[in-house]
């Protein structure tokens, strides 16, 4: 067990984190409790530490009817309640309501869909959309025709399906693994290295970053590699020269129409890092709270290593709580240095 002067801080504070890890008994009760349960915090004095409800047991203590250590803890119950309803929205032909989901788990609608988007870090909604959207890109790799695609994955027209699901691309092209896509590209030195800019019809989908052409060249055939790929100095060079100027100078600014492929979560998180001003930085954990979802610090961080468009969506501009830098899909190295450059 950790330190009794550890313990007693985290019954203090309900810390979350030390649910399952210890309870503690009231010898003036008789009873033991959780270190979250809500009810007023006993003298210290009164206070012992069990490791687990059967010591607590054994020493002649009562399970408290408010917390019930001797149970399931809420966070994990919680859980089992979201998981089960992310199962009906992927799976269930028909999309099931809020008011459905909270009456399945027990709760109002309105406190449902908080315990999802606290856990989950978007709403119901806005995960059935994500599951729609999933499907209809599964089905259409699997089906002969588009049509069916549409109505497999619960659509009413095709042209709301691609749209929602694969922006900027024909849906026989993205069931076929987008053979006649056509990605161009264009590689370009600065001090941090290679820069290569790729790009479709829509806009930019690529910006990497490395220490020499031929490992983006390497890069780039991996990401694409159903695409055809086209080297294209001459029509993206205006691209490659705005990434260039502003790795040398933050301050420029850079503005790229983009080609975005990502989920309803990862698409709002790139949109506030977009938001963030040159110069400065965010938190997981603020980011989280900017786009409502407070307790979705870990799935931000997912997100932005998921980024596949180096500085214009500026995932560099995101660090720890503690102010460190932390990681970065193009090398914590760069990170720093274009950190340092853009608060000059």
């Amino acid at each position: 067990m950790i330190a009794e002067a550890e313990m007693w801080d985290m019954v203090l504070r309900r810390d979350p984190r030390s649910d399952g890890m210890f309870v503690y008994g009231v010898r003036s009760t008789g009873i033991f409790c959780r270190p979250t349960c809500p009810a007023r915090r006993p003298a210290r004095g009164n206070v012992r530490f069990f490791a687990t409800p059967d010591a607590a047991h054994a020493a002649g203590f009562r399970a408290c009817l408010r917390c019930r250590p001797g149970g399931p803890s809420p966070a994990a119950g919680q859980l089992a309640l979201v998981r089960s309803a992310c199962d009906r929205l992927r799976n269930d032909e028909r999309e099931p309501s809020l008011a459905e989901l909270g009456t399945a788990a027990g709760l109002s609608a309105g406190h449902f869909q908080r315990i999802f988007r606290r856990i989950v870090g978007i709403s119901p909604k806005q995960y059935a959309i994500a599951c729609r959207e999933q499907r209809f890109r599964d089905a259409l790799r699997a089906s002969a025709r588009v049509t069916d695609a549409v109505y497999t994955a619960g659509y009413n027209s095709a042209g709301v399906a691609y749209a929602a699901a694969c922006p900027g691309m024909a849906p026989s092209r993205y069931r076929d693994r987008a053979p006649g896509v056509t990605v161009r590209y264009a590689l370009a030195p600065t001090d941090l290295g290679w820069i290569a800019v790729a790009a479709t019809e829509r806009g930019v989908c690529a910006v990497e970053l490395a220490d020499g052409a031929g490992e983006l060249r390497d890069r780039l055939q991996q990401q694409f590699a159903q695409a055809r790929l086209q080297e294209d100095r001459e029509g993206l060079g205006t691209l490659a020269e705005a990434v260039v100027r502003f790795v040398e100078r933050p301050a420029a600014g850079l503005e790229l129409p983009l080609d975005i492929q990502g989920t309803a979560f990862q698409r709002r998180v790139w949109q506030a890092l977009g938001e963030i001003p040159v110069g400065e930085t965010r938190s997981y954990g603020e980011i989280a709270r900017e786009i409502g979802a407070p307790r979705a610090a870990r799935a931000v961080a997912s997100a932005c290593a998921s980024n596949a468009i180096a500085l214009a969506i500026p995932c560099h501009r995101v660090v720890r709580g503690d102010g460190r830098p932390g990681g970065y899909r193009w090398g914590a190295e760069r990170k720093r240095r274009l950190l340092e450059r853009e608060k000059g």
